[in-house]
Formats: C-alpha cells, structure tokens, sequence
C-alpha cells in the first residue's frame, strides 16, 4: 500500500468510504462489509471515512462494529457533522455524542464539516448554531484529532469560507477526478487549497463509478495504453500525481472493488504525456453528459418521490443512444415515476452538490422518451415470433 505522510501520521493512499456499502435486500450487508474491512485492514488501508446521513444513519453503526475487531490505534475513523442538511435548528454536542455512541470510540482522528457550500454556509457560520467553536473546542479536548470540512462549495464561496476560518482547517476533502478538473474547475480548487496551505482529501475518484464504466471507444483508447488496468485504475493513477492530495477515498461496494483498488495503490505507476492527453480528451466527450453523482441529496425533497439519480443514470445513456435498453428501463416504472412527472419545482437542482438543472434534464429526457423504442412493443414482437417459430 502506499501511504501519505500528514503530520505525524501515516495514511494509506487509499481510503474506505462507507456511503456505498454492499446490501441485501435494501440493508447494509454487515458479513460482506466485516469482509472487506478484513481485507482492507491485512492490505495496508488504514482510513474509514464515513458520515451521518450514510445509508439512512446505519454506516456509522456498521463500520463501527466492523473495527471493533481491531486495535483502536491500527486504523484511522472520520465522521463528518451534517451542517449541509436542511433542519429546523442544529444541535452540534448531541449529533456528535451520538456520532461517538453509534461508532463505539472515544474519539474520532478525523472529523469534518459535512459539505460547506452556498446552501449551508450560513448554517455552519451562524453563531446561533456555534458549530464551528464547537468542534474546535472538541479538537482541543482531544475528541477529535484533526478537523476538517468537505465542500461542493463554487470558488467564491470556498474562498470565502477559507479567508475566514482557513487557520482552523487541517484538511478538505473535495470532488476530484480527471473529469471535473475541467468541468467543475477543480483544478483552481486544488491551487486554491495549496495557497492556503490545506492537504487535500479526495471524494469521488471515479464520479461514483461513471469512470470506471466509460464508452467503448474510451475504453477501447486506455487499453491500447495499458492493457491491464481498468478504467477504475487510470482514475487512481492520475490522482496519485497531484502532490497536495493525501487520501484518496472511494466508496466500494465489493470486496472485487477493493481488491482491485489496493491492487492499483499498492504501487507507483507514473502516467506519460500521450496517456494524460488521452484522459483529457476522455473527459472532453464525457461533458456531454449529466454529471450526477448518485449522492441523492436531490431525492429527500423531491415532492414527487422520483428516483432521481436512476432516472439521470438513463437520461445520460439516452443522450449517448437512444435504445431500447432505456426503454426498458423506463417500462418498468410506474407513470408517476418517469421524467414525466416532474412537476420542475426546483427543489432538487437547489440541493444538487454538482449543480445540475435537474428539472431541464427531466423536461429534455421527457421529449427523449418520445423517440425511445417502445419496449412494450418489443416484448410483443419477440413473444409473437417465437410462438411462430415453434409452431413451425
């Protein structure tokens, strides 16, 4: 494994991200995800990163229970203060007491502001709220090691939000991937951050499995290149190259995920100028697409109930070509759960991390859908020609 130095510490490249652990039935499945925590631990990945709105409240008590089998000083655990939801009032000492409680330590080494952004600023800037003083004075009692933030934030405000409490920050971790180094300007993020002095953490390497999953010829490309690593692992690389970047965290669902991951970060493969100008050009034809993430912020406040982030997962494949195999998948959704039922609120695109203009996309998938094969029709054809064919 490698590792980053931090301090006085030494962190694996490779962090675990608990918000997409293996399920079963709808519910984290604790034998695969003690499996992979095995796994991870016996391979040198020594950081567990999870949060309070994971897995509806449950990561936090899973993960918990899954290091309980380990040494408390073997591993590094951090949770986050979700100041970014949408309450009526925050209570920073109970969440975090609970946050102990749900965990089962004393302490957590890491602990960071949950997505300081345009909409929580004012929450977590509110003296009313006291979160911040909270935390720091937490930090100075050794309940927290290191404290830090994540953000979505847009330059402005994460400049903003540096200028003022930056000499309180240890750490930020942010969105970062050879996609939105353009796209979402993380490039300026980064330089940002070494202004500032602040080591970098990263937050969906592979924009939640999008570049682990890429068009044919993009895939196609990389090989030619490499023919033995994965898309997945082009993403790792080119990370491992930005100097200011300590941890690289990736919500792996699997212990194949993880297998492969502590593969690819158990050694240094530099990438050449041919294979940067490749994922550049790459990232060029994948900004055609909506750039969801899956986090489902966008879901709580949906007044419809859609299931957002699936039905942008089809738009995107609908926007690269139309088949019958979105057709399908829209098939099988009741009436009010397609496109078509967005009632273009606003409220999902307000909350949206990736700042997507989710109602536009719902509207343009909508007018989509018009042109999609009709699966219904498909199904028909193909029951109708093999009742044919076996009558002879």
């Amino acid at each position: 494994m490698l590792y980053s130095e931090f301090q006085d510490l030494k962190l694996s490249k490779l962090g675990f991200g608990t918000m997409r652990l293996p399920q079963t039935d709808g519910e984290i499945d604790e034998e695969k995800t003690a499996e992979m925590v095995r796994f991870s631990i016996e391979n040198g990945v020594n950081y567990f990163d999870t949060a309070y709105p994971y897995h509806g409240g449950k990561s936090e008590i899973v993960i918990g229970e899954a290091l309980r089998a380990y040494p408390r000083e073997s591993f590094y655990l951090a949770d986050k203060y979700p100041g970014h939801q949408i309450s009526a009032s925050y209570d920073p000492a109970a969440t975090f007491e609970d946050q102990l409680r749900k965990c089962g330590v004393d302490y957590f080494d890491f602990y960071l502001l949950h997505n300081v952004c345009e909409k929580s600023y004012g929450v977590y800037t509110d003296p009313k709220w006291g979160i911040i003083d909270y935390f720091a004075e937490q930090k100075r009692l050794g309940r927290i090691r290191h404290l830090g933030f994540s953000s979505h934030a847009g330059i402005e405000c994460l400049c903003e939000f540096l200028d003022r409490y930056g000499e309180l920050m240890e750490f930020c971790q942010i969105q970062l991937n050879y996609l939105d180094w353009t796209l979402q300007d993380a490039k300026t993020k980064v330089d940002i951050l070494t202004e500032h002095n602040i080591p970098i953490w990263v937050m969906e390497p592979v924009r939640g499995g999008k570049l682990a999953s890429l068009p044919q010829a993009a895939e196609d490309a990389l090989k030619k290149l490499r023919p033995d690593e994965s898309p997945a692992a082009w993403c790792f690389r080119w990370l491992a190259e930005i100097p200011q970047v300590k941890v690289i965290l990736s919500g792996m669902s699997s212990l194949a995920q993880m297998q492969e991951n502590v593969r690819t970060l158990s050694e240094e493969k530099p990438l050449n100028d041919v294979e940067r100008r490749t994922l550049a050009d790459i990232a060029d034809c994948l900004t055609r697409c909506v750039p969801c993430t899956g986090c489902r912020y966008c879901c709580d406040g949906c007044p419809m109930g859609l299931d957002i982030p699936t039905l942008l997962a089809s738009y995107n494949d609908a926007k690269f070509a139309p088949s019958f195999t979105v057709g399908m998948r829209l098939d099988s959704l009741p009436e009010e759960q397609r496109p078509t039922a967005c009632v273009g609120c606003g409220a999902c695109a307000e909350i949206c991390p990736q700042k997507i203009d989710i109602p536009g996309a719902m509207q343009d998938f909508a007018e989509i859908m018009k042109t999609l094969p009709d699966w219904t029709a498909i199904c028909r054809e193909r029951e109708e020609a093999a009742k044919a064919l076996k009558n002879g």
